[in-house]
């Protein structure tokens, strides 16, 4: 049970309202995650800016879903990961193996896709603070300091979102069951 009631368009306050008409414009629904952040108006605002700057990065969109799908497992975020596991699959057209494997925190056949994941899991765990080894490893994969700095970004999108989520428990929208993601063990 949500811990938050879900606003729509039309219950939502007042400034929250034209940011939530263009997400249902964009994605044909109003995802839940847009509905909870409703109830404040700047984080939901954070989220869309956040969101867009996230789009412009230098990353490909494969490489920024798995940042997101990686950092959701992490932080535990059962409704993030099946949001990106659609987008995943369904924009970005990464392999449904692939995507299994980032969502169990496997090996990634992809050695620059791994690279990411294992970067994303590093700055994850150690609030930035990445040894020498793992950066010298994402850059052998190609990475340079500025996408370091966009794993970075991709990160701070997705503890918005993840964090939200946890602390207020909206249920997974039905365009996402598809996508459902339970953690194992």
């Amino acid at each position: 049970m949500p811990r938050l009631p879900l606003h729509t368009i039309e219950t939502a306050p007042a400034a929250a309202q034209p940011l939530l008409a263009a997400a249902v414009k964009g994605s044909g629904y109003l995802s839940n995650l847009l509905g909870t952040l409703a109830h404040a108006p700047a984080a939901l605002e954070a989220y869309v800016t956040l969101s867009g700057l996230n789009a412009k990065s230098s990353l490909s969109l494969a490489e920024r879903e798995i940042v997101q799908i990686v950092a959701a497992r992490v932080h535990g975020c059962t409704f993030c990961v099946a949001g990106h596991t659609a987008l995943a699959l369904n924009k970005a057209k990464l392999s449904p193996d692939l995507v299994t494997a980032t969502r169990e925190a496997g090996l990634l056949e992809d050695a620059r896709l791994n690279a990411i994941a294992r970067f994303t899991e590093a700055v994850i765990a150690t609030r930035g603070r990445v040894e020498e080894t793992q950066l010298s490893a994402f850059q052998a994969a190609g990475f340079s300091n500025a996408q370091a700095l966009e794993v970075i970004l991709g990160v701070s999108l997705a503890s918005l979102c993840n964090f939200a989520n946890n602390f207020a428990q909206p249920p997974l929208n039905r365009e996402l069951e598809a996508y459902r993601f339970e953690p194992r063990g």
